[in-house]
């Protein structure tokens, strides 16, 4: 009797394993939890291509965007644990949305996902329009201390990264100024523009060409490096202020309880697909930076992220409406 449980415990374990060493063995969905044309849909296409060379069958992009990207990061949670629905998880819903929206998110990053790799890295740049007198991080600091309340900075909306980007930087530089939230980073830029703001936390792409001609001063990257796209704009921290890095990442990620050697397969494959030159020009038009990071590195910063986004956002007192 024993060794027939035994060999029933052994046939009920064998077909993960042997699934892992056939796998793939059909197309695999990727899923981008934004609406195309965003700077996850760029990378998922970036990244379908190589992949589905790499691994011999096709890799499948499907949009499913809503709700801060929960929607389409809730679909890899709950898919079946087999490796063939991954997806692109972001900054926002698995790090920041936990702690906007508490109990009433559809999954537990910790408990639901398993980290890939991380695929690519964005910072933010810190903008001022030009009519603001501070030419630097800390003269901006300045000028808003001996001015509390008077500059505004706009955000893309409650709660998104810009938003907690302002706070952050409220919070370290011990200054007061007022968050004007919109419907989305092309509103707020526009307002920039016009004047009716004075400060935005931006990714670098859509702002490249107003800093260079003029319209927008760029003060300070909220990256780790400078920016090469921004020559001689200082890191936050050069300008005197560490601790104000926001850098938006992207990793690949699956349903937690997925097969280890399938884990293992994909970042092999992910870091394959990152080392070619048609894919960094590709994440590079997106502003982004490869990455080389695996699925213990995605954890633990995925792990720092939730507790640092946490606790900007309890200490901003930010709620959804």
């Amino acid at each position: 009797m024993k060794r027939t449980v035994l060999a029933l415990s052994i046939m009920t374990g064998a077909p993960g394993a042997v699934h892992a060493q056939d796998y793939p063995s059909r197309p695999i969905r990727l899923i981008a939890p934004f609406a195309a044309g965003s700077t996850v849909d760029i990378l998922a296409r970036a990244l379908a291509q190589p992949l589905s060379q790499q691994l011999g069958q096709p890799v499948v992009v499907e949009n499913k965007g809503g709700a801060g990207g929960n929607i389409g990061v809730d679909m890899v949670a709950k898919a079946p644990r087999d490796g063939y629905t991954i997806g692109i998880g972001t900054t926002g819903p698995m790090t920041v949305n936990p702690a906007l929206y508490g109990s009433k998110m559809p999954f537990d990053t910790r408990r639901d996902l398993a980290m890939v790799g991380v695929i690519a890295s964005s910072p933010n740049v810190l903008l001022v329009h030009p009519s603001v007198p501070a030419r630097s991080l800390q003269e901006l600091v300045a000028y808003a201390r001996a001015h509390p309340g008077e500059l505004n900075f706009a955000s893309s909306g409650v709660g998104s990264t810009n938003h907690l980007a302002g706070e952050l930087f409220k919070s370290l530089a011990r200054v007061e100024i007022v968050h004007v939230p919109y419907k989305g980073n092309q509103d707020a830029l526009t307002d920039l523009l016009a004047q009716r703001v004075q400060i935005l936390f931006s990714g670098v792409p859509p702002v490249l060409s107003f800093i260079k001609s003029g319209q927008l001063r760029a003060l300070a990257v909220a990256g780790p490096e400078p920016s090469s796209a921004l020559p001689g704009v200082p890191t936050v921290a050069q300008a005197g202020l560490p601790g104000a890095e926001v850098v938006a990442w992207y990793g690949l990620i699956a349903p937690a309880g997925t097969p280890r050697p399938v884990i293992e397969r994909l970042d092999t494959e992910l870091r394959k697909a990152l080392a070619q030159p048609d894919v960094r020009a590709q994440l590079a038009s997106a502003g982004a930076d490869p990455s080389n990071d695996g699925p213990e590195a995605f954890s633990r910063l995925v792990e720092a992220e939730l507790q640092r986004w946490q606790r900007v956002i309890t200490n901003a007192n930010i709620r959804m409406e």
